[in-house]
Parts: structure tokens; sequence; C-alpha cells
């Protein structure tokens, strides 16, 4: 029998749905501060941008605490009382940092200036994440309202809104240690990720790890003339090249000694159309998919292996000149069940094992980030997949997402005790990390009611 109460949902699906002016102004006041963690040119648009977000909250009545964190960002933390002693305590999270703007030529208007173009809004961080920032203040807002506030016996909130996800997290790492009880809660959501598809409610059960790693070749002293010595001479660029493509088999498919690259997945499917769509992969260009390997797999349920960039000549302006010295960075992304520090051993190893005519390496490691795992048994997390089911008005579904927040692990470890639900205002169509990042702003209403439903029905558990 369903806890949640029909009547109440159809108030919040009212008021929320009246504020999307108010949730395109606030998102629009967002998305102008170029808020990208860890460059000096960016460092007062992340002060400004905590700030607004402190505003906003306050707006609401709610004080939030800033919290200057070892790698110099800002984390914003906050807490509201429930409406008992006995209430149980939810901690909501998102965070301001966005990734850099790219190729700025590349964006069709402004990616710091919200765009309205075909009923969706453009700018870097409508999605990811100030859209879910905005995305809590709307629940919030319904369950403060008047007309509302005295119908729900109000859960606890406590409230982190970071400053430095997209470089990692460091600082919040470090905040987790130190000041604890920031974190400890009965229940946290987690709103960094979306649904398998625009209106329809997802769950993201697993995230994968990371074992990033930074390889460089040297074969000569210098570049050498390539008529004179080529042939002969080794090449650094063709060493790397030959290693690369060590790491895949025929198919495409992430190889790598000792490392078990075979899993699949046990759960919602990834049509492959729908991949194709999502990805934009060019029309008559094959997946890497097949029969025995389904893109859920690849994606969601295995190590994979990106080169993410490489250092060597440029073609523009080629000299003709044998490279001395090639790199390139490979970004390991690691399943569950799968040990980030064994994996990024087994990716080590395994270069060194295939480097041809003994050229020089040197391997980098980047720090490794664990994969997650969410418990989809619970009555919390069940009550999040009807309260999102309620919102949407159709069942919600479970997927993996090969992304990795390593937030997710920490947390786990650090409040194990506690309920973990991921949930977002993403989907496929928001390209989120590239040119022309956007939001359905349906997504940040209906996420929106499905949290405030959820915050209002989780003390009857």
């Amino acid at each position: 029998m369903s806890i949640i109460n029909k009547e109440l949902t159809e108030a919040l699906r009212t008021h929320i749905s009246g504020q999307r002016e108010t949730m395109r102004s606030q998102l629009s006041d967002l998305v102008a501060f170029p808020s990208v963690h860890g460059t000096e040119e960016t460092k007062q648009a992340c002060i400004d941008a905590a700030a607004a977000v402190t505003d906003m909250f306050a707006d609401l009545g709610i004080e939030l605490t800033s919290h200057q964190t070892i790698d110099g960002s800002i984390t914003l933390s906050g807490f509201v009382p429930g409406s008992s002693e006995s209430a149980k305590t939810v901690l909501l999270y998102s965070h301001y940092d966005v990734q850099p703007e790219g190729d700025a030529s590349a964006w069709t208007a402004s990616p710091w200036q919200l765009d309205e173009r075909d009923g969706r809004w453009y700018g870097r961080g409508t999605a990811d994440c100030k859209g879910n920032v905005v995305m809590h203040l709307a629940a919030l807002r319904a369950l403060r309202d008047d007309a509302i506030a005295g119908q729900v016996d109000m859960p606890n909130i406590k409230l982190i809104v970071e400053g430095s996800e997209e470089r990692g997290s460091a600082g919040l790492n470090k905040l987790i240690e130190t000041n604890p009880e920031l974190f400890q809660a009965d229940v946290i959501l987690i709103a960094d990720v979306g649904n398998a598809e625009v209106g329809q409610p997802t769950l993201v059960t697993t995230l994968r790890g990371t074992a990033d790693i930074e390889v460089r070749v040297d074969a000569l002293q210098q570049p050498v003339h390539s008529g004179m010595f080529g042939g002969a001479a080794p090449d650094a660029l063709a060493a790397l090249i030959r290693m690369l493509d060590s790491l895949r088999d025929e198919a495409g498919h992430t190889t790598i000694d000792g490392l078990d690259c075979s899993q699949h997945w046990e759960g919602l499917d990834y049509e492959e159309a729908t991949f194709r769509g999502d990805a934009g992969v060019l029309d008559g260009v094959d997946l890497l998919s097949d029969a025995d390997n389904s893109v859920a797999d690849l994606t969601w349920a295995r190590p994979a292996v990106i080169v993410t960039g490489i250092d060597c000549p440029p073609a523009t302006n080629a000299v003709n000149a044998i490279p001395a010295t090639a790199t390139a960075h490979i970004n390991f992304r690691i399943p569950g069940g799968v040990d980030p520090a064994e994996a990024q051993d087994a990716l080590e190893a395994h270069l060194r094992a295939h480097a041809p005519w003994n050229v020089k390496l040197t391997i980098k490691r980047d720090e490794l980030a664990n994969p997650f795992r969410a418990n989809v048994e619970g009555d919390v997390v069940k009550l999040v997949s009807d309260s999102l089911a309620a919102a949407y008005g159709k069942e919600t579904a479970s997927m993996g997402e090969g992304a990795s927040i390593p937030l997710c692990a920490t947390l786990l470890e650090a409040v194990p005790g506690a309920d973990i639900a991921l949930y977002g205002v993403e989907e496929p169509q928001c390209r989120i990390h590239s040119a022309d990042e956007s939001v359905d702003p349906n997504e940040i209403r209906d996420i929106a009611i499905g949290e405030a439903v959820f915050l209002s029905s989780v003390n009857s558990l």
C-alpha cells in the first residue's frame, strides 16, 4: 500500500508547475557565472556563484554556511529542522561548479547566457548541475509554502552544494573527514545524474569509478630527419599508437591483460538506435556493440579505456621529423565489483608489456575513484522510486551510468547506515560537458515534484 498522499502530490504539482519563471530566472542567474573551479581567471566567478546560491536559499529562509576547502573551493552547507524530534534526516546534494566552455565557436549562443530554443534552456551548467540546484529550490519552496507546509510532516533536511565536483571533489572529501556531522543522515539524495530519456523517471543504481593513467613514450634524444633516419629509428608516436591499439580487440572492445572485461549488464537495456542518437554517431559508422556485447554491457558493466588526449607533433605545419616523444592520457572507467587500484595496476602492466622496441615509458597515475552500487532493495529507495513515478505518471526505471561521482563511494563509507539514491534533471539530449549543453525545463519541474513528494512522505516509513 502506497504511503504517498495523492491530494498533497497534486498540490505540490500545481505549486511547482507555477514556478517556471522563477526557475528560469534563477537558472539564468547561475548560468551567468563561469564557475569553473581551479583557474585563476574564474576564481571570482566561483565565489560569486556560491554567494548567489546562498542568496537564493536565504530567500526561502534557509541559511547556508560557507566552508573554504583545501582545494580552494567553497562548499555550502545548511540545515532545516524537521517537524518533530523523531523526524528522519535527509541530505540533499548538488554542485554549482561547471565544466569549461570548451570551443566557444561550437556553441550556438553564449555558454554563459541562458538561451531558450525549441522548449529547452541552453547554457553551461543548465543540466550539470545548476539545474539540480534550482530543482532543490523549487521542491523546498513548495514544501515551505503556507498552504502546503501545514499538511507535511517534514524530515530534517541537510543541504550540501559543492564547488569542485568537476575537479574531483578533493575539498569536499576533506570536509567529510573533518566535519562528518554535516553529512550524517538517514537518507542521501544525490541530484547529479538523470533520466534514461526525457519524461522517463529513472534511478541510477551504479556508477563506474576511474583509474586514469598518463603514459609518456621517449625514443630519441630529439626529433630527427625522417628522410635520413626513417625506417630504422624508433618512432615514439608509432610506439604509442601500437600500445594504445593493444588495449582493444578486433571488435574494438576493451581488453587488458589479467583484467576481466566480459561482464554483462542485468537491467534496463540501452537500445542501439537510442544510443546512436544520444551519442551523435554519424550515419554509416558502426557501434562497438553486437549480439553478445550490448550497449549496456559496454557502457555500464565493463571496464572501458578512452584515450582523451595525445601530445605529439601537430599535423598542421608538420615538420618531416621522427617524433622523439609522445604522451597520451587514458581515461579508465571501472565498473562496480572491480577494484580501481588493481585495475590501474593491470593497465600499467599491460602498457609496459606491450611497449615495442624497448622505448622508455613514464607513467603517471591519477587519483582513484571508486565505483558505486546502490542498495535498491530498501524501503527508502523504493519510496524515492514511487515518488518519481507519482510525479511523472509512469513507472520509474533503473539504469547504470558510465560516469563517475567519487562522492557516492566516499559517502557510502562515511555514512554506512544511510540509504543513497541518485537522480536528477539530466537526460541524453542535455549534452553535458559539450557545446550547447541544455536542459528540458519540464525535467526540472517533474524531478522537483518527485523530490517534494518524497520529502513529504519519508517520515511515514
